[in-house]
């Protein structure tokens, strides 16, 4: 968003608040739907978004991006309904966790302690599996199976290709903790994915 349509917005130009809203509303009701119970919830959180995006322009200080103020709107607003509906979990939280890999994975003696005694499978499948219906909504299924504050960070660095920093500041986290989550969330839909290949491995995709 260029500082022109910046102003424009500010003006109330129609025009502009369109192309935001063509530019961010999918992406918004995926991340919205990080936190709610439904899709008829995500996007409600998303049209109260719209509405206090609209309110709070003239306030916007450019301290952050534009994409990642709004998000920071959209998530305040669906954190909200969710703790309304008892899904809240603290951010902070990482004790849903445990181990990203399975320790039975690691040679535990020796002169090879520590390192893989299993390692995970490449990840070079066929072009028509990786993009087949059926392992995507594998990956899908995963995702939304992960704890919620993993699942965001998926979802927004993976899912939507936000950058590091831009995700630690939307959720107002530690990089550091932002990398554990990260690294927390792959492993598990990584190690759903290997189950998934060895499960067919004479099927082509």
């Amino acid at each position: 968003m260029t500082d022109p349509d910046l102003a424009a917005l500010r003006r109330g130009d129609e025009a502009a608040f369109l192309r935001l809203v063509n530019t961010h509303h999918s992406a918004l009701v995926r991340l919205a739907l990080v936190y709610a119970p439904s899709r008829e919830v995500a996007e409600e959180c998303v049209q109260e978004t719209w509405i206090a995006v609209l309110r709070g322009l003239d306030g916007f200080e450019g301290r952050s991006s534009l994409r990642t103020w709004i998000c920071r709107i959209l998530a305040n607003i669906a954190r909200r309904r969710a703790a309304a509906e008892h899904r809240e979990l603290p951010f902070s939280s990482l004790s849903d966790a445990g181990p990203a890999v399975d320790p039975e994975r690691f040679f535990r003696s020796g002169p090879n302690t520590g390192h893989w005694a299993s390692p995970p499978r490449a990840w070079s499948a066929p072009e028509q599996e990786a993009l087949s219906r059926e392992l995507r909504a594998v990956v899908a299924d995963a995702i939304a199976a992960l704890p919620p504050n993993q699942r965001v960070v998926i979802t927004l660095r993976d899912v939507e290709g936000w950058e590091s920093a831009e995700v630690s500041a939307l959720l107002e986290i530690e990089p550091g903790n932002q990398r554990v989550l990260l690294h927390r969330a792959r492993s598990r839909v990584r190690a759903t994915l290997e189950r998934y290949l060895a499960s067919v491995p004479a099927r082509n995709l």
